[in-house]
């Protein structure tokens, strides 16, 4: 996996599932990952994974071995987002799609789905999350549901309706219900396990603090990781999942679609549950879990010569490595709530920044549907060169000659169409969430010094474009607030120059 130039940079994967139907309508996986690419790159952010799966089905993809491979990625925090083209490309299967969403949700990483402009880095994309949440919360009391109805016909047919109770839990008429014994203790493994990252650890404390197993044993480092991974604790238990292998050689896993899920009381939240088998999954493949942006203009800052700041360890200063110019964090911090609140009360500002972003939009709209009209007509004369040529109506060389044009401009086509598209992307989803932070936003200045910190991350990287520090002074640009008719993303410089060279 390649490593991103600094942590501060968001990393993310690129998902491509195109079946083979898909390719048959001609939809090219090299469109859809030049597409991800370039919406990664105009949102700064590092594509340290590509995850392909050709001519895979919709149905179900969530065993596939690459879709494994990208949740342990996410649970670990090898990647932080995952860019797709559409969400029927991550999953068609409804279960698998909120399966997907809350492992996302609780590992604090982003969706991205380019086609139903959905970010949840964004704040108005975190609204997908919010209605994922309600459906899987349904989805889950429909399995309890069918469970419940099912138990008096398998137990008819003789087949067993539980198993040995989880360790934390009991069996009581039927149904499972916490140990109010045990579960602390298991608790206290999940916590224990997160502060020290290591089974042998964890049982080595346990067992000198007196606890024992549900038989009497000395806990050991296997028993702790299978209570670890077990989904139990964070509420879902897990039955009709193992069968015996050919032969009687051990235990194997059945097809996920064998499993029964039933909701149950949580005794650790989804999140620490999350973290802990993402360092378990760590572990496994030799990763370190990603550290996370802990500045608010990281990824942000940029010199005026060109390279990114960031702040090294206990400097207090945005520093740039190759000029080392630098600028202290509180000051810079404190210059950007003040010229933006000077923004965010101007009426005039405001105005222009809505009619301007929806003009751009149309005009990136119109560039892509006389791309895609130049495109069909170059598809339909290379058609019409290569029937005349079978005929014998063209030789060889008329034919290179003719044809060397088409297919260089058909070319330039494929390679403009992705990007053209990144850029309406970012527009639209950017659109959506700067309606929602500048409409709340009028009395930011005020309510700034009490935001969380995330608060006031998402509004940096909702709004902003960049921050150029100059040895004389800064220049704060706001994301994609455009004037004029370029076919780039214009900006324009927010607030005057920033002085006060004993502050660098």
């Amino acid at each position: 996996m390649a490593s991103p130039a600094s942590q501060d940079i968001k990393s993310i994967g690129i998902w491509i599932r195109v079946s083979t139907e898909d390719q048959v309508r001609g939809e090219s996986p090299e469109h859809h990952e030049q597409r991800a690419r370039a919406y990664a790159e105009l949102k700064g952010w590092h594509v340290a994974e590509v995850y392909r799966l050709d001519a895979v089905s919709g149905k179900s993809v969530m065993a596939h071995p690459i879709a494994k491979r990208m949740l342990t990625d996410i649970r670990t925090g090898a990647i932080t987002g995952l860019v797709f083209s559409k969400l029927a490309r991550l999953a068609r299967n409804t279960k698998e799609l909120l399966e997907f969403a809350e492992v996302f949700r609780a590992c604090n990483a982003d969706m991205i789905s380019l086609a139903e402009s959905i970010d949840t880095s964004t704040p108005a994309g975190r609204l997908f999350f919010t209605m994922i949440a309600a459906m899987a919360q349904w989805e889950r009391e429909e399995i309890a549901d069918r469970v419940k109805a099912s138990i008096p016909i398998r137990a008819k047919l003789g087949k067993p309706i539980g198993g040995a109770a989880p360790y934390g839990y009991r069996w009581r008429d039927k149904k499972l219900e916490v140990d109010t014994e045990a579960a602390p203790v298991r608790v206290l493994a999940y916590e224990l396990f997160a502060e020290h990252q290591r089974k042998k650890t964890v049982a080595r404390i346990l067992n000198e603090r007196g606890y024992r197993t549900r038989n009497g044993a000395s806990f050991s480092d296997g028993a702790v990781g299978r209570m670890i991974e077990d989904p139990t604790a964070k509420g879902l238990y897990r039955a009709n999942y193992t069968t015996v292998g050919e032969s009687g050689a051990g235990w194997q896993l059945k097809p996920e679609d064998e499993w029964i899920w039933t909701p149950v009381e949580p005794i650790v939240s989804e999140e620490l549950w999350e973290r802990c088998n993402g360092l378990l999954a760590a572990r496994a493949t030799g990763r370190r879990p990603a550290k996370k942006t802990s500045y608010l203009f990281a990824g942000f800052a940029v010199c005026e010569c060109g390279a990114k700041m960031y702040v090294p360890a206990r400097r207090g200063k945005y520093v740039c490595a190759a000029c080392l110019n630098k600028i202290p964090v509180d000051d810079l911090e404190t210059l950007y709530r003040s010229e933006l609140a000077d923004f965010l009360l101007s009426p005039e500002e405001m105005s222009a920044h809505h009619a301007a972003a929806n003009e751009m939009l149309r005009e990136k709209e119109l560039l892509i549907d006389a791309a895609e009209s130049e495109l069909k007509k170059i598809v339909g004369s290379e058609n019409e060169l290569f029937d005349l040529y079978h005929a014998g109506a063209l030789n060889k060389v008329d034919f290179g000659r003719r044809h060397k044009p088409l297919s260089e401009r058909r070319a330039q086509i494929e390679d403009e169409l992705p990007r053209l598209e990144a850029e309406r992307d970012v527009l639209k989803i950017g659109m959506l969430s700067r309606d929602e932070v500048l409409e709340d936003a009028k009395d930011l200045s005020d309510k700034w010094p009490d935001l969380p910190w995330e608060h006031r991350r998402q509004i940096v990287e909702t709004i902003t474009d960049r921050i150029v520090i100059g040895k004389e002074g800064v220049e704060i640009i706001l994301l994609q607030v455009p004037f004029g008719n370029d076919d780039e993303l214009a900006t324009k410089p927010l607030g005057p120059r920033f002085r006060g060279d004993e502050r660098y």
